[in-house]
């Protein structure tokens, strides 16, 4: 499966104090199975621990997921940030989790190459 963090995400898990490392860890759970919520059209929300701190107080990521194939990390926030996911905010991720999934090899190279999309690798 390969692993990718959108530019935004990129820069608020650095803020945020996240690693590449949790990231693929955290990338390999969802790949087992082990996620929060499926919120639909390949839409997912996972918990991150704060550093020093256990995952209910830490932060919650919205994720894009096919099984075997992709993960785009695309939006944190602090639970104490941001309760629940609105109706036209769901709407928008899966329009994005459709096109970036849908993204084939070149188009997804292109979109690495202009920036907006990164590959973790494992």
């Amino acid at each position: 499966m390969r692993i990718f963090k959108t530019k935004v995400f990129a820069r608020d898990s650095i803020n945020a104090g996240i690693t590449d490392t949790e990231l693929v860890n955290a990338a390999a759970e969802v790949d087992r199975g082990e996620y929060e919520a499926d919120l639909g059209g390949g839409v997912f929300k996972k918990r991150l621990a704060r550093s020093g701190g256990g995952k209910s107080g830490g932060y919650r990521v919205i994720l894009f997921f096919r099984k075997d194939e992709r993960l785009f990390f695309g939006r944190i926030f602090a639970k104490s940030n941001l309760e629940d996911i609105e109706d036209d905010e769901l709407k928008w991720f899966k329009g994005v989790s459709r096109e970036y999934l849908e993204y084939t090899d070149d188009q997804l190279n292109a979109r690495i190459k202009e920036g907006w999309i990164k590959e973790i690798v494992p």
